[in-house]
């Protein structure tokens, strides 16, 4: 087996322990392990991410709505929208946006080259959430209020978001059930991962006529990153993944800066 497709598998391992551990984030490492170490085209590691993010996130989803953590009804409200906007970003607006886009000078602006600079721009954005970490912690439950305008708008930005760079998005829904819905923080960090399964797996659907799916190497790499978050669940016991979360956030920060430098300057 060649050493970048092992490199590739036990980056997919990494990426479940990392989930298991900090509860997100590390689904932000599929594309580029899937792009600079496996060679998956942009497009084509977008709509991968999508199953293994959605795949991932519902066995998370599963083991909190076990724990009754999940709010369904702020999830349902929430989720139509993006449901709806991430389909439909998958399935019509990726596949039309032409291979090159603009170009500056002699720099070629490519579909490919955007999405991952548009991909480390949100992994920038998801460091900075990272490191700075959440207020609002220790939240204690309030009677949850709907401001549905802002639920819905929300709701269409996260799906255009994640149908474009295939990432979870939670750094955005997690604020948003908080600040939005008045959901404590455990419940909306549980509740966001049932958002994230069902938005990321619609969105992939939206692919299946547009993409040609490695179907056994997906589930390979899927399956492993699965094996990582219950590696992660388990070290959860030994380690404080707050502490980790951190740490984590400037790695995520100097890959993210590392993408926006080798797709424009060295290119």
């Amino acid at each position: 087996m060649d050493i970048l497709v092992v490199l590739g598998y036990v980056g997919a391992l990494i990426i479940g322990v990392v989930l298991g551990l900090i509860g997100g984030g590390g689904s932000i490492l599929t594309v580029p392990i899937l792009v600079y170490v496996l060679h998956v085209s942009p497009v084509v590691a977008t709509a991968y991410s999508l199953f293994v993010v959605g795949t991932s996130s519902l066995v998370g989803a599963i083991r909190n709505a076990q724990k009754g953590m999940v709010d369904f009804r702020t999830g349902i409200v929430f989720a139509v929208p993006a449901l709806l906007t991430v389909f439909l970003t998958r399935k019509y607006l990726v596949p039309a946006l032409p291979d090159e886009l603009f170009s500056l000078g002699d720099f070629v602006v490519t579909k490919d080259i955007a999405i991952m600079v548009f991909f480390a721009i949100i992994m920038l954005l998801a460091s900075y959430s990272m490191i700075k970490g959440r207020k609002d912690e220790n939240k204690t439950e309030e009677k949850v209020n709907y401001n549905y305008p802002l639920i819905i708008i929300e709701g269409i930005v996260v799906g255009v978001l994640t149908g474009i760079v295939g990432a979870g998005g939670g750094f955005l829904i997690i604020p948003a059930l908080v600040l939005l819905a008045k959901l404590p923080m455990k419940k909306a960090v549980a509740t966001s991962l049932l958002i994230i399964a069902a938005k990321s797996l619609i969105g992939f659907l939206g692919d299946l006529q547009n993409t040609a799916i490695d179907w056994p190497f997906l589930l390979t790499f899927t399956g492993i990153s699965v094996i990582g978050i219950f590696i992660g669940l388990y070290l959860n016991k030994f380690i404080d993944g707050n502490k980790l979360k951190k740490g984590f956030g400037w790695f995520v920060l100097i890959m993210g800066v590392y993408i926006v430098l080798k797709e424009t300057i060295f290119s």
